[in-house]
């Protein structure tokens, strides 16, 4: 697929945001049922702490899996988003978890930042040096 060096909208950023948060959910239910299989209840401290940095653990690892993998995951494929470095290059396992840290640190205000920035891009995306590009249509085949 061409790349671009258009900016996706906030209307298909959000689309695949929700598509992969279902994406997402479906991964770490399967992933909590293995974990409470083998370790039982997760309610009460100090269990439940671990339970949380296990899921969060694995959503690192789904992201940054599909990140270094082509720039995509299933949601950014279907809504034709591309997750590279700043200036176009592949994202390396280091620079992706660190976008991953970051983004999970300034969640909300990301996507407010996001609003106002004059490129579009997410505070998280400014701090570790990615952004997110728009990719042109596969023309029609016949």
């Amino acid at each position: 697929m061409p790349n671009s060096t258009a900016s996706p909208g906030l209307l298909r950023r959000l689309a695949s945001l929700f598509y992969d948060f279902v994406l997402l959910l479906a991964v770490l239910m399967f992933t909590a049922l293995i974990f409470l299989f083998i370790f039982g209840d997760a309610t009460a401290a100090p269990k439940r702490y671990f339970f949380q940095i296990y899921l969060w653990l694995i959503s690192a690892a789904y992201f940054v899996w599909n990140w270094t993998r082509g720039g995509q995951t299933l949601a950014m494929q279907t809504w034709r988003i591309k997750l590279a470095g700043r200036h176009g290059e592949a994202l390396t396992p280091s620079l992706a978890m660190k976008r991953y840290i970051l983004a999970s640190v300034f969640l909300g205000v990301s996507f407010v930042w996001a609003l106002f920035d004059r490129e579009g891009c997410y505070l998280h995306d400014r701090l570790s040096g990615t952004r997110l590009t728009l990719l042109e249509k596969r023309p029609e085949k016949n």
